[in-house]
């Protein structure tokens, strides 16, 4: 299986047109094409970290910024920064727009990825954080526009789970 370029152009389409400037990201298989297009991209910010958690210090300082930002993150590092995202954004009412790699759920050919796929949802729920998760290509856009939107008027973290439909060839 092969991550899919063109589902990442739109996903990434999705993030410019929602007003994004700013994004923190660590680098994982299906994020690769994101990362690099940001890369490329002059009028994005890309801050790449070396575990998740410090995105979500520097996502907060973007959002005091004034800059809308995302968070590019597989599932298994979401659960490694739940730390940061209690302790900063749920405490001190902080945006977090959180794209999440969802690996591990059905279909997963990759038994390390397993553990952390069945976990995923539960850990959103027990840590309220609403969720959904993009399937359809078409669709992802408008899913990044209003995670983002929510995760502002929510003051707080949101999630959109990208798939392995969206992602994957």
């Amino acid at each position: 299986m092969t991550v899919s370029r063109d589902n990442s152009k739109m996903v990434y389409q999705g993030i410019k047109d929602a007003g994004v400037d700013f994004i923190t990201a660590l680098a994982e298989t299906w994020l690769v094409y994101l990362m690099q297009m940001a890369d490329d991209d002059p009028h994005m910010e890309m801050v790449e970290v070396a575990k998740e958690e410090e995105a979500i210090g520097i996502a907060s300082g973007a959002h005091f910024a004034g800059r809308k930002n995302v968070l590019l993150m597989q599932n298994h590092g979401f659960m490694g920064s739940i730390n940061g995202i209690v302790s900063l954004s749920k405490l001190y009412s902080v945006p977090l727009c959180m794209l999440i790699a969802y690996r591990g759920h059905m279909g997963e050919p990759y038994f390390w990825h397993t553990q952390g796929g069945m976990v995923t949802e539960p850990l959103l729920q027990a840590l309220s954080i609403p969720y959904d998760i993009a399937r359809d290509p078409e669709k992802v856009g408008t899913q990044i526009k209003q995670t983002l939107t929510y995760s502002q008027s929510l003051l707080g973290p949101v999630a959109l789970l990208l798939s392995r439909d969206l992602m994957e060839d």
